[in-house]
Order: C-alpha cells, then structure tokens, then sequence
C-alpha cells in the first residue's frame, strides 16, 4: 500500500530519540494492520542540530515541517548547551516551528487514568476522575513579546526585562479553540489571568468575554486568577474541564495539572495552526511535555507514553482517526493496567520495565484490541 500521510519526526535532544523509537513500533504497526500508511522524514532540531548545522531549527526543518502532514517532536536541551547565548539555546527550536508555522494554540490534556490514580501525589478520591484539558497560546505573551534583554544600568547593576503582550485578535483566536473544545467535552471554559495586577490581563478577560458572549452563550465561562486556579487544581481539580491560559500561565498550570496524573511522561500536548480556508490544511505539531530529561537519557528507562499518546492525538487532530487514535490510548491503558511500569510511575506490587519492555508491550495490546 502507498504512504498516505508524510509525517516529519524530530527526535531531538535527551530522551527523544529513546522514545520516539516506541512510536516507530506502533506505526509500523499500524502500517501492516490499519488502512493508514506514514511516509516518514526525519529532521534535525535543538541541540542535535546545533552540533550538526549551527542552528536550533535550521531552514530545512522547517520547509519540512511545511510540507509534512503533521509533526511528532520529540524533546530539545540540556546541560551540554546551558552555555550557550540566550539566542542560540536549543529550545529556540521549538519556539521557531511554532511562530513560522502559526501554531498558536496548544492543546495539553491531563487525565487520570483509573490504573495510575495511586501514582499521583494526591489523595486518590481528589483526582479519581480528573480529565482537565489545557488551552495555551503559543506564539504570543512574555516569550515572545519585545523590548526583552538584559541591560547594564549606569550604576553597574544589571536589570533583566521581558514584555508580556497580547493584541485582541491574539486572544480571540485562542479562545474559540477553547470554547470549541468545551462544547464537545463538558461545556465549560476557566479563563485564567492576572487581570488584578496586570494591564494584558484585563484585555485577556476582556476579549474572551466578547467572545464568549458573542458566540458562545451556551459554554459556561470562568474567569479566575492564575494563582488560585493554581491552588484550585490541588484542591478541587475536578472543578475544571478546560483551563484556558496565556503562553505564561497555560505552561505553568499544564505541568502542574500533568502532576495530577502521576508524571509528566505521561501527558501529550497538541499544537494547533489555523485551518487554510482554500487548502484545508492545518499546520500541527505533537510533543510530549516531559523535555528531555538529560539526567535519564542514554539508560533506557525512560516512559515512552507521553510520546505515543502524542502520536494518538496528531491521529484525531491532523487525520480525523478517532478509532485508531482511541486504539492506541486503550493499548496504552490496558498496560497500565496489566501491572506494568516505568520509573517515574513506579508502584508497590507492580512491575518495573524500561523503554523497550513498554513499547513492545503497548503493540501487544494493539494487536489483542484488533482482533
């Protein structure tokens, strides 16, 4: 059967080229079982592509990534490139991809999955049932905003500064991902900021009133402050359904409602484009949100769930594969379940595998589901 769908992996740095090799088994999988084939490119990206071209995402990734169907990124950094200027750090990668491609809205879902509700750090009838979906703007706010820098005062003392800026339609854009989300889950949409303390705050929650008003009476809408809903998601998280947030906020309170789950290696994130009125294509990009753990790499031990668990939503986001994308989640379940377990979710009783021993044994369960 021909290829039909050209996906571009970036391994990258750490732990990514480990994990993204339990990825490869589970398309080569579906390759011989479904009626889904992936042609496949590699690039290079983070600190393997600065050691080889010079650069963090080189033009090349990124005409790649343009004419691939969707992007599944492994993970970028380390401590072999901490020296680097700050304009030449590895994570520029990603941050690159994401403002050349337009992918503004990411999508970061935290579920606790019934075999890994005692893995998590609180008690198991707080996060028993917890299925929080993160919403975060991407390419604007304090990461991207200017001036920024770092300067020498005349008194010798330096002084660091970023800008935290967002213009309305910024805004609007992300939150109609949000609300469009929330009318296929639970209908309701946490709008989260600092509008007590912060000019770009009181524009976010204003905006995403309008919006909300003007084409979305039927979602709730929440408005509350970053930090509470911080102090919320340890509290009562299942209050929430989906958080929406800033570039700032929505990386802040997506790894703490990851920490819900039980380890970050095991959430996936989404990062969306706009649809092209003409092509109908959608720029997208999937990624753990683990990083690359440099401290593990190179031991085999680390959990590859998060990087498949990414390639089961560029399934449902990018090619509208809801069964195959629900397979692969089930798969991933259904271990869990049978008692098996990484390092970072590690349990009494259960036992302890590494990379390789889980990757095999999530295409043992695809193959038992497909019968």
């Amino acid at each position: 059967m021909a290829a039909n769908k050209t996906l571009l992996v970036l391994p990258g740095d750490g732990i990514g080229p480990e994990v993204m090799r339990e990825v490869h088994r589970v398309i080569d999988w579906m390759d011989r079982r479904r009626s889904v084939t992936f042609r496949i490119e590699e690039g290079m990206v983070g600190g393997a592509a600065i050691d080889a071209v010079g650069s963090p995402c080189p033009d090349e990734t990124v005409a790649k990534a343009r004419s691939a169907d969707a992007v599944l990124f492994g993970s970028v950094g380390g401590p072999k490139w901490d020296s680097l200027p700050f304009d030449q750090r590895p994570e520029l990668g990603i941050l690159r991809l994401r403002k050349d491609l337009g992918l503004f809205a990411n999508l970061r879902p935290a579920l606790v999955m019934e075999p890994l509700v005692e893995a998590s750090s609180l008690k198991a009838d707080i996060v028993r049932g917890v299925d929080i979906m993160v919403v975060r703007e991407t390419v604007g706010g304090v990461y991207f905003g200017e001036p920024r820098g770092v300067e020498t005062l005349p008194d010798g003392k330096r002084r660091g500064f970023d800008t935290d800026v967002y213009h309305e339609d910024e805004i609007a854009r992300v939150a109609r991902v949000a609300f469009d989300l929330a009318r296929k889950r639970r209908n309701k949409v946490t709008s989260v900021e600092k509008a007590n303390v912060m000019q770009s705050g009181r524009l976010w929650r204003a905006v995403v009133g309008e919006v909300q008003r003007a084409e979305y009476p039927d979602v709730e809408l929440e408005n509350m402050y970053a930090d509470n809903c911080a102090m919320q998601l340890c509290s009562r998280p299942k209050q929430f359904d989906v958080i929406l947030g800033s570039n700032l906020f929505g990386d802040v309170l997506s790894d703490l409602a990851a920490a819900l789950t039980g380890s970050l290696g095991m959430l996936p994130s989404a990062t969306l484009g706009a649809v092209d009125p003409t092509s109908g294509k959608r720029y997208a990009l999937y990624e753990p949100i683990h990083g690359s753990a440099p401290d593990i790499a190179g031991r085999g031990i680390a959990n590859p769930c998060a990087q498949i668990l990414s390639f089961a939503m560029l399934l449902r986001w990018s090619f509208g594969m809801e069964e195959d994308a629900a397979l692969v989640e089930s798969a991933v379940e259904k271990v869990l379940a049978g008692g098996l377990r990484t390092a970072d979710i590690m349990q009494p009783g259960m036992a302890r595998v590494g990379t390789s021993v889980m990757g095999e044994a999530v295409v043992r369960e695809l193959e038992k589901l497909s019968l």
